[in-house]
């Protein structure tokens, strides 16, 4: 695998025509945002043709629009006096600072307590779910720009890695009420399968049979499909999780599909086809984002070919308010839009996927319409999953408000209340 990243992605964007000011913005934002393309995204994926309007272009190189424009300002004044490189990394680490790098709640609400010590590195937000961020899987492939852990990826933020998976059993024997670990990151699919099978084959081990489904979230299926396919220890991989299929834990590949092409590829096909044949789950989810897949017909193509493949798609998310999101976010009348439509386009197989539903420091909160009540137009909202167990599946109205872009930004209609949120009508 070839890796691009820093000036080695601007020399890739140089070879490939991009105009000398486009590369000039590119130094610039990623001074202050992470970016990573390997040789299998720049050849297989992104239409060089098409760029910088290309929409797999959009979703892994810098755009001078994902920083505000205060700060794009400040910063390409540094770059432009050639200041020194000093000056530089301290404007990006004030920069990250002001695009809220641990959305939802990720450091300050959902690090859980062992023995009366935070454990970075763990993630207990839901009751029945642990997340858990191996240290040797806190990269990724390539990297999305609306990646909403792209602080893991930057040196002056706090990082999210645990480096013993003993401090993960200890927690989970501990724990009996989680039936659930996900494996997250970064992708833990970036680690050797040796690695790995440290962390995954303890939970097989008699004292935690209340562990049920092992949950892996990737994007390794859409940018290093030979993951599973020709990497050297791939038939390995495939090996381990058909072991914890065997051990009768149910395993779900958590794959991000952002774009129908990602699904084009004879590779990614056969990655797919063979994580199944391990007794492997793939379930598919993204977020809808600007200039990428913000159109009905995206996600429908998208939805048919997973189908078609035998992946469930699973969820459509809201970009959360975090790093890039004023360049990629969509309204949330938008969103709604765009989903309902994409709905309608496709048959009850691929309708398993929920949306938009926005990950919030509550939970997880479905946008189910825009209906007029009492002569009200209103967003129809519901927790799909929630922080507090006894308020999941909860129902609740605000007022319909078509720039609304996040939770934050609505207020309650109708006398209900939104949890966690201390305003009401």
């Amino acid at each position: 695998m070839k890796i691009f990243t820093g000036e080695r992605l601007a020399e890739l964007a140089r070879q490939h025509g991009l105009s000398k000011e486009y590369l000039r913005e590119l130094r610039i934002v990623s001074s202050v945002l992470p970016f990573r393309v390997n040789n299998y995204v720049e050849q297989e994926l992104i239409d060089w043709t098409a760029a910088p309007e290309d929409p797999i272009f959009r979703l892994t190189f810098p755009h001078r629009d994902m920083l505000p424009p205060t700060t794009f300002a400040a910063v390409a004044a540094l770059h432009d006096a050639a200041a020194p490189q000093e000056v530089l990394a301290k404007a990006g680490a004030e920069a990250r600072r002001q695009l809220n790098p641990h959305p939802g709640g990720q450091i300050e609400a959902n690090v859980p307590v062992l023995h009366g010590n935070p454990v970075i590195g763990l993630q207990h937000k839901y009751r029945e779910t642990l997340l858990v961020f191996p240290s040797p899987g806190q990269t990724c492939h390539s990297y999305c720009g609306y990646c909403f852990r792209w602080a893991q990826f930057v040196g002056s933020e706090t990082r999210q890695a645990l480096s013993a998976p003993a401090v993960m059993t200890a927690y989970l024997h501990e724990h009996p009420e989680v039936t659930d670990v996900l494996f997250t990151g970064g992708d833990p699919m970036i680690m050797k399968t040796a690695v790995l099978s440290r962390w995954v084959e303890p939970l097989l081990s008699p004292g935690l049979e209340h562990i049920r489904t092992l949950r892996f979230g990737t994007k390794a299926m859409s940018y290093w499909p030979a993951r599973f396919t020709d990497d050297n220890d791939a038939d390995d991989l495939l090996r381990l999780l058909a072991r914890c299929v065997a051990a009768g834990r149910h395993v779900a590949v958590m794959a991000h599909f952002s774009h129908p092409r990602e699904l084009s590829t004879a590779t990614v096909r056969r990655a797919i086809a063979r994580v199944r044949d391990t007794g492997a789950v793939i379930r598919a989810q993204a977020p809808l984002v600007a200039h990428v897949n913000d159109d009905a017909a995206t996600w429908a193509e998208m939805w048919q070919r997973l189908v078609e493949a035998g992946v469930i798609p699973y969820y459509m998310f809201v970009e959360r308010d975090t790093g890039a999101r004023n360049y990629f976010e969509v309204p949330l009348a938008r969103a709604l839009d765009i989903y309902t439509d994409a709905v309608r386009s496709v048959s009850g197989l691929a309708r398993t996927a929920r949306g938009p539903v926005m990950s919030t420091h509550i939970g997880k909160v479905a946008l189910d319409g825009a209906p007029t009540i009492l002569g009200t137009k209103v967003f129809a909202l519901r927790l799909l999953q929630s922080r507090d167990p006894g308020h999941t599946g909860l129902q609740y109205f605000a007022h319909y408000d078509p720039a609304a872009v996040w939770l934050d930004d609505l207020r309650p209609a109708l006398g209900t209340s939104i949890p966690g949120r201390a305003e009401s009508q």
